[in-house]
């Protein structure tokens, strides 16, 4: 990105803003009354499914333990349905090649193939 060309008001605007002190003090408890406005304001904002699910999974996985066994179960259950997809696979590939087989042996019988 290319910056602006900058101009003879913007150099006075910047230097004046460099110069500038704030002489008065701030109010007593100052900073406590900001955090809790923010936190009031916070509090009333209506908080989205997808937020309070994104909160409850950073806190739950900054437990380690927990973290852990999530990615165990997520593997396992990847585990077990490539079993089972292999498995059923598996099935029709042999019911297809035994078709074949008995295709080739005898052209006439095709009782095999149109299951």
């Amino acid at each position: 990105m290319k910056p602006e060309p900058s101009n003879d008001a913007d150099k006075l605007l910047h230097r004046t803003l460099r110069e500038w002190e704030v002489k008065e003090p701030l109010p007593p408890r100052f900073t406590e009354h900001v955090w809790q406005r923010i936190a009031r304001e916070e509090a009333q904002a209506p908080a989205s499914i997808l937020t309070l699910l994104s909160s409850w999974l950073a806190q739950a996985f900054a437990r380690p333990a927990l973290a852990v066994s999530y990615v165990t179960v997520l593997l396992m259950a990847g585990l077990v349905a490539g079993y089972w997809h292999a498995q059923t696979e598996k099935a029709r590939t042999l019911e297809n090649l035994s078709a074949r087989y008995v295709q080739m042996l005898n052209p006439y019988q095709t009782h095999a193939m149109n299951r």
